[in-house]
């Protein structure tokens, strides 16, 4: 795990120097912001159409061997882009043809990764092996988007791309040394762990351990999914969440430089503290034990009252102490919704369940920022802040409740005079 995680970092920084760089040389090439976005979009684009092919591989293939070949094409993309760059015969179309295909090896590559790292630890141990994914996740973030300036302004921009290769071989090198853990690959529900059918090793050597008969298809994983009560209601919570509350680079953005009459350096400085924040809930994220639907509410509805309070905010100064608390909260939330995703569903469905999350998130992430723009448009900057604080609170405090109508209360057992209760007999014969 150690090695999994450090070879995690060197490619998270990689990935993010390149797409650090690869929104420079959009602008550099078009001198276009909106050329930028497409680039984005056409590369976040693949997983709408592609995640649930791309899960349903991950089932069924070796996800050490699919692992190393998508680590390895990712890198040959990144290289060729380097060498495009270098002779100066990247263009816009090429760019984002590349952009495309690094999308759709990304629909098998993300699912294989991740549920490769939870086969390296025991299965109660796998909520805090996402919560370091996630500090590395976080810790990529920041290096390499400093050093992405660093290497353009000494190298150039050519040598972003061949360090993000280079990042994707290491990862490639790393994999075959991997050894799963006893038990890796069980199902855990909170309370109890149950094994599955097989070796220690068989779900790793299979890419999905299931049994003779089981349903591989991309139907069965879309099947378990609508079938799956807490599923569809994390999926419920994550998206309203995601639509409006969480761009907080949009939002933030517009409150700091608008009614708060902040400059760039002001916004700098929220972002400095979302991202500590950030980091700061990885931590505390790690120390989940039994991450449930429930847990991923409370923490969403707590962090949309913040940016409910956030939004009234009558100072930069309120706003930084309240922006880290929202900042740990989104966090910790989303290492328990990951945590419950990964673990939730039958090993031989994990991959096509990550599918299916990554089709539905990237709806959220093409469709959010115009939405929420939308309503800035409308109420402004404060008004958008308070509306989706007060929406997402309510609408999650509504799920509780309905739930809690909907969930049967204890059924007491009719008792003899003496205060016995009655068919103890019976039921101790039957048992």
């Amino acid at each position: 795990m150690r090695w999994w995680s450090v070879a995690n970092l060197v490619s998270n920084i990689g990935t993010w120097m390149q797409l650090t760089v690869q929104n420079l040389l959009v602008l550099q090439i078009t001198g276009s912001a909106a050329a930028t976005g497409l680039s984005m979009s056409v590369q976040a684009g693949p997983a709408l159409f592609m995640s649930l092919l791309g899960g349903a591989a991950v089932d069924r293939w070796s996800r050490k061997v699919t692992a190393v070949v998508s680590q390895t094409l990712l890198g040959a993309v990144a290289f060729a882009t380097a060498v495009l760059v270098a002779l100066d015969r990247l263009d816009m179309t090429s760019l984002l043809v590349l952009a495309a295909v690094t999308g759709t090896i990304a629909t098998v590559d993300g699912p294989a990764c991740a549920l490769l790292g939870n086969d390296l630890v025991p299965p109660e141990d796998v909520p805090s092996a996402i919560g370091v994914g996630a500090l590395v996740h976080s810790a990529g973030r920041l290096v390499g988007t400093a050093l992405a300036g660093v290497t353009v302004g000494f190298l150039g921009t050519a040598a972003a791309y061949a360090a993000n290769g280079l990042s994707f071989l290491f990862v490639a090198a790393v994999v075959p040394f991997l050894r799963p853990a006893p038990g890796a690959g069980a199902v855990v529900v909170p309370g109890r762990t149950t094994a599955r059918t097989g070796t220690d090793t068989s779900e790793t050597r299979t890419g999905a351990g299931a049994g003779a008969g089981a349903d591989t298809t991309v139907r069965g994983g879309l099947r378990f999914f609508a079938r799956r009560p807490r599923l569809v209601a994390l999926a419920g919570i994550t998206g309203i969440s995601s639509v409006f509350g969480r761009n907080y680079g949009l939002t933030l953005a517009v409150l700091v430089t608008g009614p708060l009459a902040g400059g760039a350096g002001a916004f700098g400085t929220v972002s400095a503290v979302l991202a500590v924040g950030g980091i700061l809930g990885a931590f505390l994220g790690a120390r989940l034990r039994r991450p449930s639907v429930r847990l991923v509410g409370a923490l969403a509805a707590a962090g949309a009252l913040l940016q409910l309070a956030a939004g009234l905010s009558p100072s930069l100064v309120v706003l930084l102490v309240l922006v880290l608390p929202m900042a740990v909260l989104e966090s910790v939330s989303d290492t328990a919704q990951t945590a419950v995703l990964q673990t939730d569903p039958p090993p031989h469905l994990r991959g096509r369940v990550l599918g299916t999350w990554s089709s539905i998130g990237t709806v959220w992430s093409l469709g959010g920022p115009p939405a929420l723009g939308l309503l800035m448009e409308l109420a402004g900057a404060r008004g958008a802040l308070v509306t989706g604080g007060l929406l997402i609170a309510g609408t999650i405090g509504a799920g509780f409740v309905v739930r809690a109508r909907r969930t049967p209360g204890p059924v007491a057992l009719p008792t003899k005079p003496g205060g016995e209760v009655a068919g103890r007999e019976a039921l101790s014969t039957a048992a």
